[in-house]
């Protein structure tokens, strides 16, 4: 009995997101009869519904609004007067920006002929799948399920007065005081919209410094940007409880380290904590999938899992729960699949923080650096000296190198500016063809850009920045 006969499909992957779209989409281009399980009324899974797109279109917009009404315009001459904030036009245009994408999804998968599966997926068994109420089976099966936000015990979300990330992007006015517990990526991103927009923003986070698992140097910087910006930081903090009380809320808290407690007042708080594996209802045990200690699909180099023809991929999977990981793991997965080579470099996966600056990174900190390579070499180069950053008056931030002592080879690149997000590519593309600081130093970058200021750090790892 050949294949064909035997299952409804040749890949069914469970998830919609950037990692189950995309691998939904590879394996159908190459030849594999595809289907996707999703239960959203749309494509696209956390990411383009209540993720990074919603959230950067906030950003983005908000970002405007300060500099229409802060006065940072007036120095070139535009002097605007009157400004005002509509904020429900914000948020439908954020929404606008999410149909068009989610909805391009649905025409990729017709385009591509994917079968959308609607509903949740459960496991049968090793090559059985029922989805909603229908039952399917594959051959190969990817389990693309993503995260959801981790719960702070204790603290229940209202999706009013206490939100998590889906709630912060849809709040219906600005907050007076809005407690964001965590300093990590989405509680720096959600609070500098609410703050741009007006609010009084206050970070709790438990660990000594914001943004943990970066570099030292550029979480120091970037706190020290932040707390410019209005900011409260409270690290070291640990929250103890949320009382709601109609649309207030008091925010119990202590020091990590233990002590005397204390209060916060405020009618807003988000629970930006983590990101935990989506497994719930998933009945991996039908099929005998086993997880890692850490609740998540335990998986090889090649994204298989114990069992044959389970493979998982993306936020479910180990390692950065980021979208661009998945989407490159979701290609790499297809290709395995279809008897190809898929490969991820999964040490050279850049991360962003969208606030003002951006702040990102990829490969190691200079802490990690030291402890895995043992004598390095660090060059820096300020944006205050760099003629673009200076011209725009953009002069936050820095870039810096860090090479290998020895080889030279580039192990790891920090960016704090308004741009940074998109200058990590060029370190990324750099890191992936095992450039040295000198390959990147001596390739020459237009002149006047803020990319000058990656080359002037990689001259100073020689310790021969130009401009400084």
């Amino acid at each position: 009995m050949s294949d064909e006969q035997q299952y409804d499909y040749d890949v069914l992957v469970i998830g919609s997101g950037p990692g189950g779209y995309v691998a939904a989409i590879r394996a159908a281009q190459l030849g594999l009869r595809t289907a996707c399980a999703e239960s959203r009324e749309t494509l696209g899974g956390t990411c383009l519904n209540v993720g990074c797109i919603p959230s950067k279109a906030l950003l983005h917009a908000s970002e405007l609004y300060a500099e229409a009404t802060g006065g940072h315009l007036a120095k070139f001459g535009v002097d605007i007067q009157g400004a005002t904030l509509n904020l429900d036009q914000m948020h439908a245009e954020k929404a606008k920006a999410v149909k068009e994408l989610t909805g391009g999804i649905e025409f990729l998968f017709k385009k591509n002929k994917v079968t959308w599966l609607k509903g949740r997926a459960a496991f049968q068994d090793g090559h059985t799948v029922k989805v909603g109420d229908q039952t399917v089976t594959a051959r190969d099966i990817v389990i693309a399920t993503g995260s959801s936000v981790t719960p702070l015990p204790g603290v229940e979300v209202d999706q009013k007065v206490v939100v998590d990330s889906t709630g912060a992007l849809a709040l219906p006015k600005v907050p007076e005081h809005l407690v964001v517990i965590g300093g990590g990526v989405i509680g720096l991103e959600l609070g500098s919209v609410w703050k741009r927009l007006g609010a009084k923003v206050t970070v709790v986070e438990y660990v000594d410094q914001i943004l943990p698992g970066f570099d030292g140097e550029v979480r120091k910087e970037s706190a020290k940007l932040f707390k410019k910006q209005g900011f409260e930081l409270m690290t070291s903090t640990k929250v103890t409880g949320v009382a709601v009380n109609g649309d207030r809320a008091t925010v119990s808290i202590e020091p990590a380290a233990g002590g005397e407690g204390t209060t916060l007042d405020a009618d807003a708080v988000l629970v930006a904590i983590g990101r935990r594996p989506n497994i719930d209802g998933l009945n991996l045990e039908a099929a005998g999938v086993q997880l890692t200690q850490r609740g998540q699909v335990g998986i090889d180099h090649d994204f298989r899992t114990n069992v044959a023809g389970i493979w998982a991929i993306g936020d479910v999977a180990p390692g950065l729960m980021l979208a661009h990981k998945a989407e490159d793991e979701g290609v790499a997965v297809a290709e395995n699949i279809a008897g190809q080579t898929g490969i991820v470099n999964h040490d050279v996966i850049p991360s962003v923080v969208y606030t003002m600056p951006e702040i990102a990174g990829v490969g190691l900190s200079e802490e990690a650096a030291k402890e895995k390579a043992g004598e390095i070499k660090v060059g820096k180069f300020p944006f205050a000296a760099n003629s673009r950053a200076k011209t725009n008056r953009d002069t936050d931030g820095f870039v810096k190198v860090i090479a290998d002592a020895k080889s030279d080879r580039v192990l790891g690149v920090w960016i704090i500016s308004s741009l940074a997000g998109t200058m990590i590519a060029q370190a990324a593309q750099a890191m992936e063809f095992g450039a040295t600081s000198e390959d990147i130093a001596y390739t020459c970058h237009a002149h006047p850009t803020h990319a000058e200021a990656l080359k002037e750090a990689a001259m100073a790892v020689q310790g021969k920045p130009i401009h400084i």
